[in-house]
């Protein structure tokens, strides 16, 4: 039965096989782009360079499988190969073996636009033929729509995953490779297409699906390979290699502000939380044995988290649209990303604790792990500063804060009013080779020995801040969290938030630190809130200086605020160890104290003005002194 696809000088239709093969047409020479696709793929840039430095009329010559000679025009060979791809993709069961020759010709199309730049036929062909260019964007889109429709239910077999994350990466990345290299001019042709809503739609779904098929090889549901097969380590660094990839292009697509401003107007992905679902899913990866003293899966999996994190700031961060406002625009979406703070909250409180089974175990890596945590207390910062989600981020985190305003005084001063401690985080960008990673697959799952599958090696580009830098973007994000939380906005702000936070951190100092924090060692009884108030007045003191170049001057009179208001209500005798049954009275009495709060105290919380809280408008912070 044909299938409607008709170029200049040939027509794709469907064989028996369930394969597109090709008919000429009787005016034009016959092109065999099925086994052009099978025999050129695996020739790298050079090889094809060569082959066509040595050619004549731009026709090489090469051996098929059946041993016969066949020639190949590539000038039409790139020019209707797009199509081709299309063609196939619409006409064939999407089963495993249309997938891999999918990815073959994927691989093929990607050798011939790096060579592009450097032959001017293929320069013309490819990237300055606006039809051909046109072919590409719809390759790309079919593409990723197919492979978002994939379920796990359905993927039973381990190849069938490989090939699938293979080919979500190596799509996305034909963007980049064939539409343009600058980002700003290849945004511009994407939000140009009539249909780039539904792309929007597919990239993220399809990277969805490639999380959740992660996460079965993670946790090892299925074992379709023979043990000579290769390692399941080797097929999770495979993986994991090929979702960073793909999440990398929709981290660097939401770099870009008129990108990011129109996927805010996605319905899909930011009303119906489709940015969620990715984001929760990426966070929810859970390393178990025997791939926790992997250096290569712990790494990776950190860098996933910190590049889905970054995703979610830079959503934060347009001024057009308040995604929070998005998602906080039905319960379901509210609810959803609610669960995404609590994950969040979650790598906050194994950040900051000592705990080895909160830590990872690669205290000796070499692979970079992303900025996961200050991505996490950025987000935080910024989820605390939203009145959806104050209250919520109060009631879950408070006992994590006060536990470490329990720390003893000298780890405390190390942990957050130091320059030198913690040990920064390493970012680093994913330098991918479609031609490599396309190759592991097709050489690996195609040998007839199985065993003697190669590691697909990795390249990493750090991007590092000075530790002093990270140290003190750390701390102040810390001071925020802190003045976003007791800070009170008339007419925002429902009334029982009104220092809501000061009195559950009183709550919550009566309860067992270690729990929140494990690893450390605690002050008991009265000396516990002695060793409270000297931390804070300590982590006080740290961040007038760090004014004006990581705090605001209202970030740390609210601190101040906090810090005086804490201690007033302080009775050293009120938290030795045998009063703990007595807690819901000694509340009451931290009640009435709090009511015998001066009115100038209070209207110091209340009525502070932060410049940079949009809640607050343009409205001047009005004069505070310090009780």
């Amino acid at each position: 039965m044909l299938s409607a696809t008709k170029n200049v000088g040939i027509i794709v239709y469907v064989g028996n096989c369930g394969v597109a093969e090709e008919e000429p047409s009787m005016a034009e020479q016959v092109i065999d782009l099925i086994s052009a696709v099978k025999e050129l793929h695996g020739l790298s840039c050079q090889e094809l360079n060569k082959l066509l430095r040595d050619s004549e009329n731009f026709t090489i010559h090469f051996h098929s499988e059946k041993g016969s000679t066949i020639k190949i025009d590539v000038e039409k060979l790139a020019g209707f190969l797009p199509l081709h791809l299309i063609a196939v993709l619409m006409s064939s069961d999407r089963d495993e073996s249309l997938l891999r020759y999918l990815l073959c010709g994927i691989r093929l199309l990607h050798s011939l636009c790096d060579l592009a730049p450097r032959n001017s036929k293929l320069e013309q062909v490819l990237l300055d033929d606006v039809k051909v260019s046109e072919q590409l964007l719809d390759l790309v889109f079919y593409l990723l729509i197919v492979l978002s429709g994939y379920r796990q239910e359905n993927c039973i077999s381990c190849s069938l995953l490989l090939v699938h994350s293979a080919l979500v990466a190596s799509s996305l990345h034909l963007l980049s490779g064939c539409i343009s290299l600058q980002w700003q001019d290849l945004v511009q042709v994407l939000l140009a297409h009539p249909k780039v809503d539904i792309f929007m739609d597919a990239a993220f779904g399809a990277v969805h699906v490639a999380i959740r098929f992660l996460q079965v090889k993670l946790s090892d549901q299925y074992t379709g390979l023979h043990a000579k097969s290769p390692t399941a380590e080797q097929i999770v660094n495979y993986i994991c290699q090929q979702c960073e990839a793909s999440l990398q292009i929709l981290q660097s697509l939401c770099q870009q502000k008129v990108f990011r401003e129109r996927l805010l107007r996605n319905k899909e992905l930011c009303g119906r939380g489709g940015v969620l679902f990715l984001a929760r899913a990426i966070l929810n990866l859970n390393v178990t044995p025997p791939f926790v003293d992997s250096f290569t899966v712990v790494a990776a999996i950190s860098r996933l988290k910190a590049k889905v994190l970054s995703i979610l700031l830079h959503l934060c961060e347009a001024e057009s649209i308040s995604y929070l406002d998005e998602v906080a625009s039905s319960p379901g979406s509210l609810d959803l990303a609610k669960s995404v703070v609590l994950e969040i909250l979650e790598l906050l409180k194994a950040a900051l604790s000592k705990d080895p089974n909160h830590l990872s175990p690669c205290s000796d890596r070499t692979f970079p792990m992303g900025l996961l945590r200050l991505n996490a207390m950025r987000l935080a910062d910024i989820f605390s500063d939203d009145s959806n989600f104050r209250s919520f981020i109060t009631t879950c985190f408070t006992k994590v804060m006060t536990a470490i305003f329990s720390l003893p005084h000298g780890d405390f001063l190390s942990i957050w009013c130091s320059s030198e401690f913690p040990p920064r985080e390493e970012d680093a960008t994913l330098e991918y080779d479609t031609f490599a990673a396309a190759g592991w697959f097709l050489d690996t799952f195609a040998a007839a020995n199985l065993s003697n599958a190669i590691n697909l090696e990795i390249t990493l580009i750090p991007s590092n801040m000075p530790q002093a830098m990270y140290a003190h973007q750390r701390t102040s994000l810390f001071v925020k969290l802190i003045a976003n939380l007791h800070c009170f906005v008339p007419n925002i702000c429902e009334e029982q938030e009104r220092n809501l936070f000061l009195h559950k951190f009183l709550e919550c100092m009566r309860m067992d630190p270690s729990k929140s924090l494990p690893g450390f060692s605690f002050t008991s009884g009265a000396q516990r809130a002695v060793t409270v108030c000297r931390n804070l007045r300590s982590l006080l003191s740290h961040a007038e200086s760090l004014i004006p170049n990581f705090l605001n001057e209202e970030d740390v009179q609210l601190l101040r605020v906090f810090f005086n208001q804490l201690q007033s209500l302080i009775n050293p005798a009120d938290f030795e160890e045998n009063q703990v049954q007595e807690i819901k009275s000694e509340r009451s009495i931290s009640l009435d104290k709090f009511s015998r709060l001066s009115i100038d105290e209070h209207l110091q919380v209340t009525n502070m003005g932060r410049a940079r809280k949009t809640i607050m408008g343009s409205i001047d912070p009005p004069g505070i002194n310090e009780k």
